[in-house]
Protein backbone atom coordinates (compact mmCIF):
# COMPACT_ATOMS: atom_id res chain seq x y z
CA UNK A 1 0.00 0.00 0.00
CA UNK A 2 2.55 2.32 0.84
CA UNK A 3 4.73 1.56 -1.69
CA UNK A 4 1.89 2.59 -4.15
CA UNK A 5 1.26 5.67 -2.47
CA UNK A 6 5.36 6.57 -2.94
CA UNK A 7 5.13 5.01 -6.63
CA UNK A 8 2.01 7.40 -7.26
CA UNK A 9 3.76 10.71 -5.64
CA UNK A 10 7.06 9.87 -7.97
CA UNK A 11 4.76 9.10 -11.57
CA UNK A 12 3.33 12.91 -10.51
CA UNK A 13 6.75 14.52 -10.29
CA UNK A 14 7.82 13.16 -13.69
CA UNK A 15 4.59 14.00 -15.24
CA UNK A 16 4.59 17.82 -13.60
CA UNK A 17 8.89 17.78 -14.69
CA UNK A 18 8.26 16.50 -17.80
CA UNK A 19 5.68 19.09 -18.56
CA UNK A 20 8.05 21.65 -16.95
CA UNK A 21 10.70 20.69 -19.48
CA UNK A 22 7.82 20.41 -22.84
CA UNK A 23 6.79 24.69 -21.49
CA UNK A 24 10.35 25.11 -21.52
CA UNK A 25 11.24 23.73 -24.84
CA UNK A 26 8.18 25.42 -26.72
CA UNK A 27 8.63 28.90 -25.23
CA UNK A 28 12.38 29.41 -24.68
CA UNK A 29 14.15 26.96 -27.03
CA UNK A 30 12.20 26.48 -30.05
CA UNK A 31 12.23 30.57 -31.26
CA UNK A 32 15.80 30.84 -30.39
CA UNK A 33 16.57 27.87 -32.50
CA UNK A 34 13.92 29.19 -35.55
CA UNK A 35 15.65 32.64 -35.52
CA UNK A 36 19.21 30.90 -36.02
CA UNK A 37 17.92 28.33 -38.71
CA UNK A 38 16.04 31.62 -40.44
CA UNK A 39 19.90 33.01 -40.52
CA UNK A 40 21.25 30.30 -42.49
CA UNK A 41 18.09 29.73 -44.86
CA UNK A 42 17.17 31.13 -47.87
CA UNK A 43 15.11 29.93 -51.26
CA UNK A 44 17.66 27.33 -52.33
CA UNK A 45 17.93 26.00 -48.47
CA UNK A 46 21.31 26.25 -46.13
CA UNK A 47 23.20 29.31 -46.81
CA UNK A 48 26.03 31.13 -45.33
CA UNK A 49 25.28 34.00 -47.84
CA UNK A 50 22.91 36.44 -45.60
CA UNK A 51 26.21 36.21 -43.08
CA UNK A 52 28.53 37.59 -46.16
CA UNK A 53 25.92 40.10 -47.62
CA UNK A 54 25.15 41.41 -44.11
CA UNK A 55 29.34 41.28 -43.38
CA UNK A 56 29.91 43.11 -46.60
CA UNK A 57 27.73 45.76 -45.99
CA UNK A 58 29.66 48.78 -44.75
CA UNK A 59 26.70 50.01 -42.88
CA UNK A 60 27.18 46.75 -41.34
CA UNK A 61 30.83 47.59 -40.40
CA UNK A 62 29.88 51.72 -39.55
CA UNK A 63 27.08 50.36 -37.06
CA UNK A 64 29.06 48.25 -35.55
CA UNK A 65 31.22 51.05 -34.78
CA UNK A 66 28.87 52.87 -33.39
CA UNK A 67 27.87 50.03 -31.01
CA UNK A 68 31.40 49.73 -29.74
CA UNK A 69 31.78 53.23 -29.09
CA UNK A 70 28.23 53.87 -27.00
CA UNK A 71 28.80 50.43 -25.57
CA UNK A 72 32.45 50.76 -24.37
CA UNK A 73 31.74 54.84 -23.25
CA UNK A 74 28.75 54.42 -21.75
CA UNK A 75 30.67 51.31 -19.62
CA UNK A 76 32.99 52.86 -19.09
CA UNK A 77 31.53 56.04 -17.39
CA UNK A 78 29.20 53.49 -15.43
CA UNK A 79 32.04 51.78 -13.84
CA UNK A 80 33.55 54.75 -12.44
CA UNK A 81 30.47 56.11 -11.41
CA UNK A 82 29.49 53.11 -9.87
CA UNK A 83 32.51 52.18 -8.03
CA UNK A 84 32.92 55.74 -6.97
CA UNK A 85 30.09 55.54 -5.16
CA UNK A 86 30.06 52.07 -4.34
CA UNK A 87 32.77 53.10 -2.04
CA UNK A 88 31.53 56.34 -0.44
CA UNK A 89 28.77 54.47 0.54
CA UNK A 90 30.49 51.54 1.63
CA UNK A 91 33.61 52.60 3.78
CA UNK A 92 33.21 56.17 4.23
CA UNK A 93 31.23 57.99 7.39
CA UNK A 94 29.01 60.40 5.63
CA UNK A 95 25.25 60.59 6.71
CA UNK A 96 21.81 59.89 4.75
CA UNK A 97 23.06 56.75 3.16
CA UNK A 98 19.16 55.09 2.43
CA UNK A 99 18.21 58.27 1.11
CA UNK A 100 21.35 58.44 -0.99
CA UNK A 101 21.22 54.76 -2.28
CA UNK A 102 17.40 56.10 -3.07
CA UNK A 103 18.60 58.74 -5.63
CA UNK A 104 21.82 56.46 -6.50
CA UNK A 105 18.82 53.85 -8.16
CA UNK A 106 16.42 56.40 -9.29
CA UNK A 107 17.81 56.30 -12.77
CA UNK A 108 17.66 52.25 -13.02
CA UNK A 109 13.97 52.41 -11.85
CA UNK A 110 12.89 55.00 -14.48
CA UNK A 111 12.65 53.61 -17.86
CA UNK A 112 15.52 54.87 -19.92
CA UNK A 113 13.73 56.18 -22.92
CA UNK A 114 11.66 58.47 -20.03
CA UNK A 115 15.23 59.31 -18.31
CA UNK A 116 16.63 60.15 -22.38
CA UNK A 117 13.76 62.22 -22.52
CA UNK A 118 14.31 64.56 -19.77
CA UNK A 119 17.82 64.86 -20.69
CA UNK A 120 16.86 66.17 -24.30
CA UNK A 121 14.78 68.76 -22.12
CA UNK A 122 17.48 69.51 -19.80
CA UNK A 123 20.24 70.20 -22.42
CA UNK A 124 17.68 71.57 -25.05
CA UNK A 125 18.27 75.46 -26.21
CA UNK A 126 15.82 76.98 -23.84
CA UNK A 127 16.22 74.09 -20.96
CA UNK A 128 17.32 74.98 -17.77
CA UNK A 129 21.20 74.01 -18.26
CA UNK A 130 21.21 76.26 -21.10
CA UNK A 131 19.72 78.99 -18.87
CA UNK A 132 22.21 78.30 -15.93
CA UNK A 133 25.35 77.84 -18.36
CA UNK A 134 24.29 81.31 -20.08
CA UNK A 135 23.85 82.96 -16.54
CA UNK A 136 27.36 81.54 -14.91
CA UNK A 137 29.58 81.22 -17.60
CA UNK A 138 28.31 82.94 -20.97
CA UNK A 139 27.38 81.74 -24.61
CA UNK A 140 28.46 78.39 -24.04
CA UNK A 141 26.57 75.56 -26.06
CA UNK A 142 24.68 73.01 -24.08
CA UNK A 143 25.62 69.33 -24.85
CA UNK A 144 24.22 67.91 -28.29
CA UNK A 145 22.44 65.23 -27.07
CA UNK A 146 21.63 63.80 -30.77
CA UNK A 147 24.71 62.41 -30.84
CA UNK A 148 27.72 59.79 -30.12
CA UNK A 149 28.26 61.72 -26.55
CA UNK A 150 24.51 62.30 -25.78
CA UNK A 151 24.24 58.84 -26.40
CA UNK A 152 27.11 57.39 -24.62
CA UNK A 153 26.50 60.00 -21.28
CA UNK A 154 22.93 58.76 -21.05
CA UNK A 155 23.51 55.20 -21.30
CA UNK A 156 26.47 55.42 -18.74
CA UNK A 157 24.20 57.44 -16.23
CA UNK A 158 21.02 55.01 -16.61
CA UNK A 159 23.41 52.06 -15.75
CA UNK A 160 25.95 52.98 -13.49
CA UNK A 161 23.59 51.55 -10.39
CA UNK A 162 23.95 48.11 -11.68
CA UNK A 163 28.12 48.44 -11.23
CA UNK A 164 27.17 50.06 -7.69
CA UNK A 165 24.92 48.08 -6.14
CA UNK A 166 27.35 44.28 -7.38
CA UNK A 167 30.37 46.75 -6.01
CA UNK A 168 29.14 47.84 -2.65
CA UNK A 169 27.97 44.30 -1.51
CA UNK A 170 32.08 43.08 -2.84
CA UNK A 171 33.70 45.67 -0.71
CA UNK A 172 31.55 45.55 1.94
CA UNK A 173 32.25 41.36 2.44
CA UNK A 174 35.87 42.40 2.05
CA UNK A 175 38.00 41.61 5.73
CA UNK A 176 38.82 44.56 6.71
CA UNK A 177 41.87 43.09 8.99
CA UNK A 178 43.38 42.85 5.54
CA UNK A 179 43.61 46.79 5.14
CA UNK A 180 44.65 47.13 8.60
CA UNK A 181 47.74 44.58 8.14
CA UNK A 182 48.73 46.29 4.99
CA UNK A 183 48.69 49.48 7.20
CA UNK A 184 50.61 48.51 9.57
CA UNK A 185 52.92 47.08 7.59
CA UNK A 186 53.55 50.80 6.07
CA UNK A 187 51.21 51.25 3.66
CA UNK A 188 49.45 54.72 2.78
CA UNK A 189 45.84 54.55 2.63
CA UNK A 190 46.21 54.47 -1.04
CA UNK A 191 48.48 51.71 -1.22
CA UNK A 192 46.34 49.92 0.95
CA UNK A 193 43.31 50.17 -1.19
CA UNK A 194 45.83 49.63 -4.87
CA UNK A 195 47.05 46.29 -2.74
CA UNK A 196 44.09 44.66 -1.01
CA UNK A 197 40.95 46.31 -1.25
CA UNK A 198 41.36 46.85 -5.27
CA UNK A 199 42.77 43.36 -6.49
CA UNK A 200 39.91 41.69 -3.77
CA UNK A 201 37.03 43.64 -5.69
CA UNK A 202 37.82 43.91 -9.03
CA UNK A 203 35.70 40.37 -9.87
CA UNK A 204 32.78 42.16 -8.34
CA UNK A 205 33.38 45.39 -10.15
CA UNK A 206 34.13 43.93 -13.70
CA UNK A 207 31.11 41.65 -13.25
CA UNK A 208 29.27 44.76 -12.37
CA UNK A 209 30.86 46.45 -15.39
CA UNK A 210 30.48 43.62 -18.04
CA UNK A 211 26.26 43.77 -16.51
CA UNK A 212 26.35 47.49 -17.34
CA UNK A 213 28.05 45.78 -20.91
CA UNK A 214 25.19 43.55 -21.45
CA UNK A 215 22.36 46.34 -20.80
CA UNK A 216 23.91 49.15 -23.28
CA UNK A 217 24.34 46.45 -25.63
CA UNK A 218 20.50 45.33 -25.23
CA UNK A 219 19.42 49.17 -24.64
CA UNK A 220 16.98 50.36 -27.32
CA UNK A 221 15.63 52.89 -25.94
CA UNK A 222 18.13 55.36 -25.55
CA UNK A 223 19.99 54.86 -29.13
CA UNK A 224 16.10 55.07 -30.64
CA UNK A 225 15.20 58.59 -28.97
CA UNK A 226 18.35 60.24 -29.88
CA UNK A 227 20.19 57.98 -32.35
CA UNK A 228 17.32 57.79 -34.97
CA UNK A 229 16.57 61.80 -35.46
CA UNK A 230 20.80 62.23 -35.47
CA UNK A 231 21.25 59.47 -38.04
CA UNK A 232 23.27 56.77 -35.82
CA UNK A 233 22.72 53.76 -35.70
CA UNK A 234 23.55 50.70 -33.19
CA UNK A 235 22.94 47.00 -33.82
CA UNK A 236 20.13 47.24 -31.98
CA UNK A 237 17.97 50.18 -33.89
CA UNK A 238 19.70 48.96 -37.05
CA UNK A 239 17.67 45.69 -36.52
CA UNK A 240 14.75 47.67 -36.12
CA UNK A 241 15.10 49.52 -39.22
CA UNK A 242 15.53 46.32 -41.03
CA UNK A 243 11.68 44.71 -39.85
CA UNK A 244 10.07 48.35 -40.26
CA UNK A 245 11.74 48.94 -43.32
CA UNK A 246 10.31 45.83 -45.12
CA UNK A 247 13.15 45.77 -47.78
CA UNK A 248 14.31 42.74 -49.94
CA UNK A 249 15.90 39.91 -47.34
CA UNK A 250 14.86 42.11 -44.66
CA UNK A 251 13.69 39.34 -41.93
CA UNK A 252 16.78 37.29 -43.01
CA UNK A 253 19.06 40.40 -42.54
CA UNK A 254 17.35 41.41 -39.38
CA UNK A 255 17.87 37.37 -38.11
CA UNK A 256 21.35 37.38 -39.42
CA UNK A 257 22.22 40.86 -37.34
CA UNK A 258 20.30 39.76 -34.46
CA UNK A 259 22.50 36.40 -34.45
CA UNK A 260 25.55 38.63 -34.12
CA UNK A 261 24.35 40.56 -31.47
CA UNK A 262 23.52 37.72 -29.33
CA UNK A 263 26.42 35.80 -29.36
CA UNK A 264 28.36 39.11 -28.51
CA UNK A 265 25.45 39.19 -25.33
CA UNK A 266 25.51 35.45 -24.60
CA UNK A 267 29.38 36.07 -24.50
CA UNK A 268 29.65 39.04 -22.41
CA UNK A 269 26.62 37.15 -20.09
CA UNK A 270 29.23 33.74 -19.57
CA UNK A 271 32.36 36.03 -19.11
CA UNK A 272 29.99 38.17 -16.05
CA UNK A 273 28.75 34.57 -14.69
CA UNK A 274 32.43 33.44 -14.29
CA UNK A 275 33.80 36.78 -13.06
CA UNK A 276 30.51 37.10 -10.34
CA UNK A 277 30.94 33.10 -9.42
CA UNK A 278 34.86 33.82 -8.97
CA UNK A 279 33.68 36.73 -6.62
CA UNK A 280 31.91 34.31 -4.26
CA UNK A 281 34.58 32.56 -3.58
CA UNK A 282 37.17 35.96 -2.39
CA UNK A 283 34.20 37.64 -0.01
CA UNK A 284 33.73 36.82 3.39
CA UNK A 285 29.77 35.75 3.87
CA UNK A 286 28.66 38.91 6.08
CA UNK A 287 28.63 42.34 5.15
CA UNK A 288 30.41 44.78 7.13
CA UNK A 289 28.50 48.05 6.89
CA UNK A 290 30.51 50.08 9.68
CA UNK A 291 32.69 52.39 8.12
CA UNK A 292 36.22 52.12 7.79
CA UNK A 293 37.50 55.91 6.57
CA UNK A 294 36.14 58.23 8.93
CA UNK A 295 36.47 61.78 7.63
CA UNK A 296 36.59 65.00 9.34
CA UNK A 297 33.71 67.37 9.58
CA UNK A 298 34.90 69.65 7.41
CA UNK A 299 35.81 67.38 4.46
CA UNK A 300 32.98 65.05 5.37
CA UNK A 301 30.05 67.96 4.59
CA UNK A 302 32.55 69.20 1.75
CA UNK A 303 32.02 65.69 0.13
CA UNK A 304 28.46 65.45 0.37
CA UNK A 305 27.72 68.80 -0.98
CA UNK A 306 29.63 67.27 -4.31
CA UNK A 307 27.75 64.18 -3.73
CA UNK A 308 24.36 65.40 -3.74
CA UNK A 309 25.30 67.82 -6.30
CA UNK A 310 26.24 65.90 -8.66
CA UNK A 311 22.55 63.10 -7.78
CA UNK A 312 20.30 66.71 -8.33
CA UNK A 313 22.14 67.37 -11.18
CA UNK A 314 21.53 63.70 -12.94
CA UNK A 315 18.63 62.59 -11.38
CA UNK A 316 16.21 64.94 -10.26
CA UNK A 317 16.97 68.39 -11.91
CA UNK A 318 16.50 66.53 -15.49
CA UNK A 319 12.87 65.24 -14.24
CA UNK A 320 11.87 68.22 -13.08
CA UNK A 321 12.66 70.06 -16.71
CA UNK A 322 10.95 67.68 -18.18
CA UNK A 323 7.84 68.33 -16.14
CA UNK A 324 8.35 71.87 -16.89
CA UNK A 325 8.14 71.40 -20.57
CA UNK A 326 5.31 68.96 -20.30
CA UNK A 327 3.44 72.10 -18.72
CA UNK A 328 4.11 74.31 -21.78
CA UNK A 329 1.26 75.42 -23.91
CA UNK A 330 3.21 74.74 -27.10
CA UNK A 331 7.36 73.18 -27.41
CA UNK A 332 9.60 76.37 -27.44
CA UNK A 333 7.54 78.83 -25.11
CA UNK A 334 9.54 79.55 -22.29
CA UNK A 335 8.67 78.66 -19.12
CA UNK A 336 6.35 81.40 -17.72
CA UNK A 337 3.44 81.86 -15.73
CA UNK A 338 1.37 82.94 -19.20
CA UNK A 339 2.39 79.55 -21.13
CA UNK A 340 1.57 76.93 -18.14
CA UNK A 341 -1.14 74.89 -18.81
CA UNK A 342 -2.42 71.24 -17.82
CA UNK A 343 -4.21 71.01 -21.86
CA UNK A 344 -1.34 68.47 -22.51
CA UNK A 345 -1.95 66.32 -19.47
CA UNK A 346 -5.96 66.38 -20.59
CA UNK A 347 -4.76 65.47 -24.00
CA UNK A 348 -3.11 62.12 -23.07
CA UNK A 349 -5.62 60.76 -20.74
CA UNK A 350 -8.78 61.85 -21.78
CA UNK A 351 -8.24 62.72 -25.83
CA UNK A 352 -5.71 60.49 -27.36
CA UNK A 353 -7.93 57.24 -27.61
CA UNK A 354 -3.94 55.65 -28.15
CA UNK A 355 -2.86 56.82 -24.76
CA UNK A 356 -5.69 55.42 -23.24
CA UNK A 357 -5.63 52.71 -24.72
CA UNK A 358 -1.61 51.71 -24.35
CA UNK A 359 -2.29 52.91 -20.38
CA UNK A 360 -5.15 49.59 -20.32
CA UNK A 361 -2.60 47.47 -22.63
CA UNK A 362 0.17 47.86 -20.47
CA UNK A 363 -1.52 47.29 -17.10
CA UNK A 364 -3.13 44.43 -18.17
CA UNK A 365 0.11 43.05 -19.71
CA UNK A 366 1.96 44.07 -16.35
CA UNK A 367 -0.57 42.27 -14.20
CA UNK A 368 -1.15 38.84 -16.40
CA UNK A 369 2.41 38.51 -16.98
CA UNK A 370 3.45 39.14 -13.15
CA UNK A 371 0.90 36.94 -11.71
CA UNK A 372 1.64 34.37 -14.55
CA UNK A 373 5.75 34.61 -13.86
CA UNK A 374 4.44 34.44 -9.82
CA UNK A 375 3.10 31.51 -10.11
CA UNK A 376 5.50 29.70 -12.36
CA UNK A 377 8.47 31.06 -11.40
CA UNK A 378 8.13 30.51 -7.91
CA UNK A 379 7.21 26.61 -8.53
CA UNK A 380 10.47 26.75 -10.48
CA UNK A 381 12.67 28.57 -8.16
CA UNK A 382 10.88 26.00 -5.54
CA UNK A 383 12.26 22.85 -7.36
CA UNK A 384 15.62 24.52 -8.34
CA UNK A 385 16.31 24.60 -4.45
CA UNK A 386 14.69 22.02 -2.96
CA UNK A 387 15.84 19.51 -5.87
CA UNK A 388 19.22 20.40 -6.93
CA UNK A 389 20.23 18.62 -10.18
CA UNK A 390 22.28 19.32 -13.26
CA UNK A 391 18.96 19.08 -15.11
CA UNK A 392 17.13 21.82 -12.79
CA UNK A 393 20.20 24.45 -13.19
CA UNK A 394 20.22 23.87 -17.25
CA UNK A 395 16.68 24.41 -17.21
CA UNK A 396 16.84 28.07 -15.05
CA UNK A 397 19.74 28.98 -17.52
CA UNK A 398 17.89 28.20 -20.05
CA UNK A 399 14.69 30.82 -18.73
CA UNK A 400 17.54 33.10 -18.44
CA UNK A 401 18.50 33.30 -21.94
CA UNK A 402 15.54 35.24 -23.18
CA UNK A 403 16.45 38.41 -20.90
CA UNK A 404 20.30 37.74 -21.57
CA UNK A 405 19.63 38.29 -25.08
CA UNK A 406 18.88 41.64 -26.43
CA UNK A 407 14.91 42.64 -26.66
CA UNK A 408 14.87 43.28 -30.48
CA UNK A 409 16.84 39.71 -30.71
CA UNK A 410 13.84 37.92 -28.53
CA UNK A 411 10.66 40.43 -30.39
CA UNK A 412 12.73 38.67 -33.91
CA UNK A 413 12.40 35.80 -32.71
CA UNK A 414 9.01 35.50 -31.34
CA UNK A 415 7.64 36.54 -34.70
CA UNK A 416 9.31 33.75 -36.52
CA UNK A 417 8.35 31.13 -33.75
CA UNK A 418 4.26 32.23 -33.29
CA UNK A 419 3.76 33.13 -37.33
CA UNK A 420 4.20 29.09 -38.09
CA UNK A 421 4.64 27.32 -34.94
CA UNK A 422 3.87 24.42 -37.31
CA UNK A 423 4.63 24.37 -40.87
CA UNK A 424 1.36 25.29 -42.81
CA UNK A 425 -0.53 26.17 -39.42
CA UNK A 426 -1.28 29.80 -38.28
CA UNK A 427 -2.61 30.39 -35.36
CA UNK A 428 -3.52 34.55 -35.58
CA UNK A 429 -0.82 34.96 -33.10
CA UNK A 430 1.21 37.41 -34.57
CA UNK A 431 -0.45 40.81 -34.81
CA UNK A 432 -2.21 40.37 -31.23
CA UNK A 433 -2.14 41.02 -27.84
CA UNK A 434 -1.01 37.20 -27.14
CA UNK A 435 2.37 37.67 -28.37
CA UNK A 436 2.93 40.18 -26.22
CA UNK A 437 1.86 38.32 -23.17
CA UNK A 438 3.91 35.36 -24.93
CA UNK A 439 6.76 37.42 -24.90
CA UNK A 440 6.82 39.19 -21.77
CA UNK A 441 6.69 36.25 -19.80
CA UNK A 442 9.45 34.51 -21.76
CA UNK A 443 11.68 37.39 -21.00
CA UNK A 444 10.80 38.14 -17.92
CA UNK A 445 10.09 34.83 -15.86
CA UNK A 446 13.74 34.77 -15.02
CA UNK A 447 13.67 37.78 -12.97
CA UNK A 448 10.61 36.14 -10.91
CA UNK A 449 12.65 32.79 -10.29
CA UNK A 450 15.58 34.85 -9.41
CA UNK A 451 13.75 36.16 -6.90
CA UNK A 452 11.64 33.66 -5.85
CA UNK A 453 15.47 31.41 -5.18
CA UNK A 454 16.27 34.12 -3.14
CA UNK A 455 13.29 33.83 -0.89
CA UNK A 456 13.65 30.34 -0.56
CA UNK A 457 17.70 29.90 0.15
CA UNK A 458 16.87 32.21 3.07
CA UNK A 459 14.39 29.63 4.64
CA UNK A 460 15.78 27.06 6.84
CA UNK A 461 15.23 23.54 5.83
CA UNK A 462 14.52 21.74 8.87
CA UNK A 463 11.45 24.34 9.16
CA UNK A 464 9.62 22.51 6.30
CA UNK A 465 11.12 19.46 7.49
CA UNK A 466 9.82 19.91 10.70
CA UNK A 467 6.03 20.49 9.42
CA UNK A 468 5.77 17.42 7.06
CA UNK A 469 7.09 15.23 10.62
CA UNK A 470 4.33 16.70 11.97
CA UNK A 471 2.27 15.72 9.29
CA UNK A 472 1.61 19.21 7.96
CA UNK A 473 -0.38 18.54 4.11
CA UNK A 474 1.42 20.42 1.16
CA UNK A 475 -1.53 23.15 1.54
CA UNK A 476 -1.03 23.46 4.81
CA UNK A 477 2.40 24.01 4.73
CA UNK A 478 2.83 26.59 1.80
CA UNK A 479 -0.15 28.93 4.02
CA UNK A 480 1.22 28.12 7.52
CA UNK A 481 4.95 28.37 7.06
CA UNK A 482 6.52 28.49 3.57
CA UNK A 483 4.43 31.67 2.14
CA UNK A 484 4.95 34.00 5.56
CA UNK A 485 8.22 33.59 5.38
CA UNK A 486 9.16 33.97 1.32
CA UNK A 487 6.70 36.45 0.92
CA UNK A 488 8.89 39.73 0.89
CA UNK A 489 11.17 38.17 -1.68
CA UNK A 490 8.64 36.86 -3.67
CA UNK A 491 6.86 39.91 -4.13
CA UNK A 492 10.10 41.76 -4.94
CA UNK A 493 10.61 40.04 -7.97
CA UNK A 494 7.11 40.61 -8.89
CA UNK A 495 7.14 43.99 -8.21
CA UNK A 496 10.31 44.07 -10.24
CA UNK A 497 8.68 41.97 -12.85
CA UNK A 498 5.69 44.33 -12.94
CA UNK A 499 7.37 47.32 -13.29
CA UNK A 500 9.77 46.13 -16.33
CA UNK A 501 6.60 44.74 -17.92
CA UNK A 502 4.38 48.00 -17.49
CA UNK A 503 7.44 50.37 -18.91
CA UNK A 504 8.59 48.09 -21.95
CA UNK A 505 9.01 48.90 -24.74
CA UNK A 506 11.98 47.25 -27.41
CA UNK A 507 10.00 43.91 -27.63
CA UNK A 508 6.72 45.66 -27.72
CA UNK A 509 8.18 47.77 -30.70
CA UNK A 510 8.69 45.15 -33.14
CA UNK A 511 5.25 43.28 -31.83
CA UNK A 512 2.96 45.51 -31.34
CA UNK A 513 -0.09 46.66 -34.08
CA UNK A 514 -2.86 48.61 -33.72
CA UNK A 515 -4.92 48.94 -30.64
CA UNK A 516 -2.09 46.73 -28.89
CA UNK A 517 -0.12 50.03 -28.23
CA UNK A 518 2.04 50.45 -24.73
CA UNK A 519 3.20 52.75 -23.04
CA UNK A 520 6.90 53.07 -24.05
CA UNK A 521 5.69 52.67 -28.17
CA UNK A 522 3.05 55.21 -27.70
CA UNK A 523 5.86 58.01 -25.94
CA UNK A 524 8.21 56.61 -28.60
CA UNK A 525 5.78 57.57 -31.49
CA UNK A 526 5.08 61.29 -29.33
CA UNK A 527 8.67 61.53 -29.96
CA UNK A 528 9.20 60.57 -33.35
CA UNK A 529 6.48 62.65 -34.78
CA UNK A 530 7.66 65.62 -33.01
CA UNK A 531 5.31 66.02 -30.20
CA UNK A 532 7.80 66.40 -27.16
CA UNK A 533 4.80 68.37 -24.81
CA UNK A 534 3.14 65.17 -25.35
CA UNK A 535 5.41 62.83 -24.69
CA UNK A 536 6.75 64.65 -21.63
CA UNK A 537 3.39 64.96 -20.15
CA UNK A 538 2.51 60.98 -20.80
CA UNK A 539 6.30 60.03 -19.17
CA UNK A 540 5.80 62.42 -16.40
CA UNK A 541 2.63 60.45 -15.44
CA UNK A 542 4.63 57.25 -16.04
CA UNK A 543 7.37 58.36 -13.64
CA UNK A 544 4.50 59.35 -11.11
CA UNK A 545 3.24 56.31 -11.02
CA UNK A 546 6.16 53.94 -10.88
CA UNK A 547 7.41 56.95 -7.50
CA UNK A 548 3.81 55.76 -6.28
CA UNK A 549 3.88 51.91 -6.67
CA UNK A 550 7.78 52.10 -4.97
CA UNK A 551 6.32 53.69 -2.25
CA UNK A 552 3.53 52.07 -2.08
CA UNK A 553 5.38 48.96 -1.53
CA UNK A 554 8.32 50.69 1.03
CA UNK A 555 5.16 51.43 3.46
CA UNK A 556 3.72 47.71 3.08
CA UNK A 557 7.27 46.17 3.71
CA UNK A 558 7.33 48.23 6.50
CA UNK A 559 4.52 47.24 8.17
CA UNK A 560 5.06 43.49 7.60
CA UNK A 561 8.62 43.76 8.87
CA UNK A 562 6.81 45.01 12.10
CA UNK A 563 4.04 42.34 11.94
CA UNK A 564 7.00 39.86 12.07
CA UNK A 565 8.75 41.77 14.54
CA UNK A 566 5.48 41.69 16.74
CA UNK A 567 4.93 37.98 16.29
CA UNK A 568 8.36 37.04 17.47
CA UNK A 569 7.68 38.87 20.60
CA UNK A 570 4.89 37.15 21.26
CA UNK A 571 6.16 33.74 20.57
Amino acid sequence: MLQNVVSRVQNQHKWWFFIGVLFVVIFFVVPICRLVFLSFSSEGGFTLGNYNSVLQDRSTWKTIEHTLYVVGGSSIIAIILGVIMAWVVAYTNIRYKQLLQTFIFLPFIIPSYITTLAWTQFMSKDGFFAHLVSMLLGSIEPLNMYSLQGIILVMGLSHYPLVYLLTVSVLRKIPRDLEYAARVSGSSKWQSFKKITLPLALPGIASGGFLAFISSLDNFGIPAFLGIPGNIRVLSTYIYEQIVGLGPNSFERAATLSVILGVIALSGTAIQWLLLKKSKHMETAVEDKEPRFLFSKRTRLTIELLLWSFLLVTTLVPLLSMLSASLIKAYGLPFAPENISLKNYQFVLLENQKAITSLKNSANLAMVTTVICLVIGTAIAYVRTKMPSLMTKGLEMIIGIPYALPGTVLALAMIFAWIEPIPGWNPGIYGTITILFIAYVTRFLILQVRGSITAFMQVDPSMEEAARVSGSNGFYKWKQILMPLILPGVISGALLVFLTALTELTVSSLLWSSGTETIGLVIFNFEQAGYSTYSTAFSSIVVLLILLAFTLVAILQKLWDRRVLRHEHSD
